[in-house]
């Protein structure tokens, strides 16, 4: 397994299980399964629904607390001062533990900004006790980063952005590198190009002929070359799977070692089309879900 150390000198396994949109009877399962197998790093969030059922998970695994990262995210419907430090006890009521690993703002939402800047601060303030260990952002922008550096006096650990061989983000990257941010991927494995009901007419990156034609000449699946990829340029990966075998399959990859030129071929891929939200957006609506109490 590899370690990845963030800014504050938190260390933090690359490789993690993310269980975004697990239901929340398969999630308890595939957390036991992924700790059992050898993963020490689970991504959950509030709006996911299923922090309880990641706490069950560890439960069942009996793997020592303290040998597991546990990472979360506040919703934006809790943003502002004393909203997001509730939430802080909300997530660690849930997830039975009394230390946050990684806390992120789920959103940038420019709509109202100032409650992404206060519930930020409120991250401040919970940080160097015994809260949280290290905070950040997910699905911020160039700019977004660059308003919240300039109202905020902790630069944030981490930045989570959707980010597969389809999807690079290149200037998000560099903005992250700049900032000593890490750049932490969700769907890896480019999910967010093949999950049902989000459109026939996207392209899965599964089935990509650059990323077949690697895979077998390596003798992994195309997921293991995308999550080495990703590995290999220094970023974090949390890919997600219900399914034991996949969720098994997904941690060997440490055994593989992708040449430059493989590299630069998967680079080429990049099509800048996003599959996820638009963190630029209008989404107020968010502002209407409520996060239920630990």
């Amino acid at each position: 397994m590899l370690d990845l150390t963030l800014n504050n000198g938190v260390t933090m396994p690359a490789l993690g299980l993310g269980v975004f949109q697990s239901p929340p009877a398969e999630t308890a399962a595939a957390v036991e399964i992924a700790l059992r197998a050898g993963y020490r790093h689970i991504d959950t969030a509030a709006a996911y629904g299923n922090e309880r059922e990641v706490r069950e998970g560890i439960r069942r695994s009996g793997v020592p607390r303290e040998e597991i990262f546990v990472e979360t995210k506040v919703w934006v419907s809790d943003y502002g001062h004393a909203e997001t430090l509730h939430a802080l006890d909300k997530a660690r009521g849930k997830l039975g533990v009394d230390t946050l690993d990684l806390v992120l703002l789920h959103q940038p939402i420019p709509t109202r900004f100032d409650r992404t800047l206060a519930a930020y601060r409120a991250l401040e303030s919970a940080l160097g006790g015994d809260t949280v260990r290290a905070i950040g952002v997910s699905n911020f922008m160039p700019h977004h980063l660059e308003e919240l550096l300039a109202a905020t006096e902790i630069v944030p650990a981490v930045n989570q952005v959707e980010l597969h061989p389809y999807f690079a983000q290149p200037e998000v990257q560099a903005a992250n590198a700049r900032h000593g941010i890490l750049t932490q991927a969700w769907s890896p494995i480019g999910g967010i190009t093949f999950y049902p009901g989000w459109g026939d007419e996207r392209r899965s990156v599964m089935e990509d002929p650059t990323l077949l034609e690697i895979a077998a000449a390596h003798q992994k699946s195309p997921a293991q070359v995308m999550l080495r990829w990703g590995l290999q340029h220094g970023r974090s990966v949390i890919p997600k799977s219900v399914t034991p075998q996949r969720i098994v399959e997904n941690l060997q990859v440490f055994d593989l070692q992708l040449s430059a030129e493989e590299m630069a071929r998967i680079d080429a891929l990049d099509t800048g089309v996003r599959g996820g939200p638009d963190p630029d957006q209008p989404s107020d609506a968010y502002f209407d879900v409520v996060i239920d109490e630990a």
